[in-house]
């Protein structure tokens, strides 16, 4: 089984800490956040990693080498110039099963298994890990019409919303939809699947799930990954 890592963003909300460090490089606890998604992928059966890369790629490659040390195969595409969430998949050979695309800076505690079977039996060409979150607005929000006349008054609102969480399965089939060589992100490829009546899947998840996107969401995930460490990565 294979799965495809995006490792090749810059980071820009986690600075300063990604100015010397990829992304995927900043530590949670004892290892960078990656080397926790990489021991989740093999547990889940995946065999074969690729990790798409750009920015700050020799350090990358440097840490991880072949994959040996994990008894997992590792290569490496490299992006000449930045190419969006899901250009870099244009790049590779095209997969001959369904595969994981994970972002390189997610801390979860998902099923990867399950995710994967799900997919399987849906017959999707994508399926989306999804996570509830809830948003309070600290403002009082106003709707009014075309002719400025207030239609609706609500104080500090909470937004509930599904929440993309940088995991997803597809299959093969879904590089047709991906220009070569374009900066092409994950929202346009899901219109484009939609709007050629692909089906799209979602995969609604109520375990823990952080993404890293700024210092706060970073020191919180280093914290629950001290307490939560058997969960994430089972018996060591």
């Amino acid at each position: 089984m294979k799965a495809i890592i995006l490792a090749g963003g810059k980071g820009t909300r986690l600075a300063p800490y990604t100015k010397i460090l990829p992304k995927p490089l900043v530590p949670i606890g004892d290892m960078p956040i990656l080397e926790v998604m990489i021991h989740q992928l093999k547990r889940s059966g995946v065999d074969e990693i690729t990790l798409t890369v750009g920015h700050l790629a020799n350090l990358l490659r440097a840490f991880f080498s072949d994959g040996s040390r994990y008894g997992i195969k590792i290569e490496y595409s490299y992006e000449e110039k930045p190419l969006g969430t899901v250009g870099p998949l244009s790049l590779l050979p095209r997969p001959t099963e369904a595969f994981f695309v994970t972002n390189g800076d997610v801390l979860t505690t998902q099923d990867l298994h399950a995710l994967y079977a799900s997919h399987l039996a849906s017959g999707a060409i994508a399926t989306i890990a999804t996570h509830q979150r809830h948003i309070k607005i600290e403002l009082g929000v106003i709707q009014f019409n075309d002719h400025k006349r207030v239609t609706s008054y609500t104080e500090k609102p909470v937004l509930d919303y599904a929440a993309s969480m940088g995991i997803y399965v597809f299959d093969p089939r879904i590089i047709d939809y991906i220009p070569p060589k374009q900066n092409f992100d994950f929202p346009n490829l899901v219109q484009v699947l939609l709007a050629h009546g692909e089906k799209v899947q979602a995969f609604p998840f109520r375990g823990y799930w952080q993404d890293l996107g700024n210092p706060m969401d970073y020191e919180q995930a280093v914290k629950d990954f001290e307490s939560m460490r058997v969960e994430f990565l089972g018996e060591e």
